[in-house]
């Protein structure tokens, strides 16, 4: 079954290319500023931009299963994937999403598109009047994700609407790598849909990439600013064994009641994992989801807790300045 929740997400970036430089230069100013965007207006510089794309998501998936390679011979996930984060900044310019023009002088969007097979993001497909029928077929062949007719009411919100939905979508690739590091049972809650629409509404709030871990059970976050965060699961049929743990950690007799009622969650394995110093942090647990499977507590790790610096994604789109048209160097707003 595939998941609805996927395991792990991040922001990349959104490629846009269209002969029509106004056409352009307006997709350019209603996307917001907190997506990473990318303009081109000539084909043979959009190709040349994603020559090495295919390699780059290879070379990137190959380093998330070194992650899971070193997890089975038993170095713990958590500060592998904080230092994975931290040494790797360049993985916020993978292109996540590919808009491309059906209508273009001397080749068609989707011909273009065709060049990018091994190229594992989402390609829209923005089509006149006439191309409608041919866009139909190409979505039921599966060489685009979704078409948009150009002369659609309010384009820029249908747009943006399809973009975050297929950002939102499950990688099958990097799903499959990261669920085999949860438990059969990990997997079964997830699938909740009460629990993956709580977990959906936090990641949506809060942060730019996540992953879901399961030893221990829960997703380390990142926001924009760069900031840690580790959401704890815990099922409500184990908190008697979670209180044991915190009193051998050293917790004392309260605190072991309100975690084995549910009021608090202890992050003994997160101290354990990142050999953070000082008494065992707790934080008041809460539901996940409505069927009363998990509950959930969050942890805000700061500088000192991490194994090295994570460079910002917020820098990062600082770093790209204003918009502009890459082939033709028409700054946009």
């Amino acid at each position: 079954m595939a998941f609805k929740f996927p395991l792990y997400r991040r922001s990349g970036s959104l490629i846009f290319l269209d002969d029509d430089v106004d056409y352009l230069e307006m997709l350019g100013m209603v996307v917001p500023a907190t997506l990473q965007v990318e303009l081109f207006s000539r084909p043979s510089a959009f190709l040349a931009r994603m020559d090495e794309e295919p390699a780059r998501w290879e070379a990137d998936a190959g380093l998330q299963l070194q992650l899971i390679d070193r997890w089975r011979l038993g170095h713990p996930l958590l500060p592998q994937v904080l230092r994975y984060w931290g040494s790797n900044p360049a993985r916020y310019q993978l292109a996540q999403t590919c808009v491309v023009d059906f209508a273009m002088p001397g080749i068609d969007g989707l011909k273009v598109l065709e060049t990018l097979l091994d190229w594992p993001g989402s390609r829209i497909l923005l089509t006149g009047q006439a191309d409608e029928l041919l866009a139909i077929k190409a979505f039921n062949k599966g060489l685009i994700d979704q078409f948009i007719p150009k002369q659609t009411a309010d384009i820029a919100g249908r747009l943006l609407t399809t973009i975050v939905k297929l950002a939102e979508t499950a990688h099958p690739r990097l799903n499959t790598v990261w669920r085999t590091a949860l438990q059969s049972q990990h997997q079964a809650m997830l699938e909740a849909p009460s629990v993956a629409a709580t977990l959906h509404a936090m990641v949506q709030e809060q942060w730019i990439e996540y992953v879901v871990l399961g030893e221990p059970f829960g997703l380390l976050g990142l926001t924009a600013d760069g900031q840690c965060d580790w959401l704890q699961l815990e099922p409500t049929a184990g908190l008697r064994d979670v209180g044991d743990l915190a009193r051998s950690a050293g917790l004392g007799f309260d605190a072991v009641r309100c975690i084995q009622e549910g009021a608090l969650l202890p992050a003994v394995e997160l101290h354990q994992q990142l050999g953070l110093s000082g008494p065992i942090r707790t934080e008041k647990a809460f539901a996940i989801g409505d069927e009363g499977l998990l509950i959930g507590a969050q942890f805000r790790l700061g500088e000192a807790d991490l194994p090295q610096a994570i460079y910002p994604y917020r820098h990062f789109l600082d770093m790209q300045g204003l918009r502009t048209i890459q082939d033709t160097w028409v700054p946009t707003r």
